[in-house]
């Protein structure tokens, strides 16, 4: 699949690029997608939530009335959880929430993705760049010059760049991350994936094994 490659203003270079249909091309698997992204915001949850059991209530002890003839139901302790102020019967308790998936699955669900995205013809490549200085109008006149400052994007890059990151940092719709650290369900939640020229080879090698 052959690509044009723009620079940052949004013009063509007249260079094109050839991406790999083992990681650009496939037919995506739906189910590898489901399972990392579910895996990616199980990930993502705190699991903090707690709640007080009748054992941690403060209160008395003493049996608060006789066992047989008040023609109630019986009851022994101020704190059981069928009374006001009482514990919370079967309440939620601290836990993790994350699960592991092996890394061939995760690896397809990520093909997968870029394969979707491909398809929709929402991948832009574009020339390595830099920035001066980390400055936020700096990385909004790139977004401008494609026309999606009011849509999500991902800038992925060859390597960590201080100066592109801190320019992008204030910007909520944009994300930069580097050609290790693509996820299924980032990839999948924006309307424009940019990948720099020096990120593809990265990508392809990460993906292909």
């Amino acid at each position: 699949m052959k690509v044009s490659v723009l620079d940052i203003q949004g013009k063509d270079t007249g260079r094109t690029v050839e991406l790999s249909d083992a990681v650009f091309g496939i037919e995506p698997n739906n189910h590898a997608v489901y399972l990392d992204v579910k895996q990616f915001l199980a990930n993502k949850r705190q699991g903090t939530s707690k709640a007080k059991e009748r054992a941690e209530i403060s209160g008395s002890t003493r049996k608060i009335k006789k066992q047989k003839g008040t023609g109630t139901a019986r009851a022994g302790s101020i704190k059981s959880g069928v009374f006001r102020g009482g514990g919370r019967i079967f309440g939620p308790r601290p836990q993790d929430h994350s699960f592991k998936l092996n890394k061939n699955l995760k690896r397809l669900a990520r093909k997968s993705a870029l394969s979707i995205q491909a398809k929709d013809e929402n991948i832009i490549v574009v020339e390595d760049f830099n920035f001066e200085s980390p400055k936020t109008k700096n990385f909004t006149a790139v977004l401008e010059a494609f026309g999606i400052e009011n849509k999500k994007s991902l800038f992925v890059l060859a390597e960590s760049n201080n100066n592109v990151y801190l320019s992008s940092r204030n910007l909520k719709r944009a994300k930069i991350v580097t050609n290790t650290g693509l996820s299924t369900y980032e990839l999948l939640n924006v309307n424009k994936i940019f990948l720099s020229e020096g990120s593809l080879e990265g990508i392809e090698s990460n993906l292909s094994k």
